[in-house]
């Protein structure tokens, strides 16, 4: 007999190729695929909204996602935040030497106290990283504190702290965010923290094959290009299928001026795997 999950591929079938499905099929069964269409419907949906004008939908739509998510930000959630340490207590230190003792371990310096590149090096075995991720983006001597350290737990609250932003933010997959401006700042922000480090964001990444499909071409154009600049090497299928496909789409229907821009992103792209590759084997070499 009929078992529910063949019913639920005939049914697929039917849906896309009628004609090759001539039983008849009940019509309600439970769910096995999900809808493929729903990331477009969204993006149709997001765009039909903002030319439109009226009656504005009361719930995001990111990605085909469910779930409503308020846009009402809280009040401490900015997109460029200022640093401030975990624990308050420690301002009431001495404010006039701005140091601690080389070999003290109870106590941790304060980061809105860290002024100066000698004040990084005498306190870096003491430094308290910021409670607030978001604040190493501006601070250059907390991204120098990065690159010398290479805390995996530093990473992975920037991680989460970023992709979570990104996707409340992103213009052009929340219906109800009209504010390009601020997030197209937002992402040059992230484009000269890597190119500080020389490294991309594995969560700008991971937003950028998410998005990329969405994208419009025209919404914060030369931010989005140079966050493609900085994807860290990966394998071919992957960059074919998430990268480079939905730019093809848009670079066969666009400007000369956006075929140029892309072409220049990619050629970036390229110069900086070149330069991790060599990074890379000159470490191998000297070990």
């Amino acid at each position: 007999g009929m078992q529910s999950h063949l019913q639920a591929l005939l049914s697929l079938y039917k849906l896309f190729c009628p004609e090759q499905v001539t039983i008849t099929l009940p019509g309600k069964m439970k769910t096995y695929f999900k809808n493929s269409e729903g990331p477009w419907k969204a993006a149709i949906t997001a765009v039909r909204q903002r030319n439109q004008g009226t009656s504005p939908l009361s719930q995001a739509v990111f990605l085909g996602t469910c779930q409503p998510q308020s846009r009402k930000r809280k009040w401490n959630a900015q997109l460029v935040i200022p640093a401030s340490s975990k624990n308050t207590n420690n301002l009431k230190g001495d404010k006039e030497n701005n140091h601690v003792h080389l070999f003290s371990t109870n106590e941790s310096f304060p980061v809105e106290q860290l002024r100066t590149f000698p004040q990084l090096l005498q306190n870096i075995h003491c430094l308290e990283f910021p409670s607030q991720m978001g604040s190493v983006l501006t601070h250059p001597l907390l991204l120098h504190y990065m690159n010398c350290v290479k805390d995996e737990s530093i990473y992975l609250r920037l991680y989460y702290w970023m992709g979570q932003m990104l996707q409340e933010e992103c213009t052009w997959c929340v219906v109800d965010n009209p504010d390009e401006e601020e997030f197209k700042s937002f992402l040059e922000t992230i484009y000269k923290a890597e190119c500080f480090l020389q490294e991309g964001f594995s969560a700008c990444e991971e937003f950028l094959y998410k998005t990329l499909p969405l994208w419009d071409g025209l919404c914060c154009r030369s931010a989005v290009l140079r966050l493609v600049s900085w994807i860290p090497p990966s394998s071919f299928s992957d960059i074919k299928s998430y990268l480079y496909d939905p730019l093809a789409q848009l670079f066969f229907t666009s400007s000369i001026y956006f075929k140029c821009s892309v072409l220049e992103s990619l050629k970036e792209l390229l110069h900086n795997w070149l330069n991790c590759n060599v990074i890379q084997v000159d470490l191998e070499f000297s070990s």
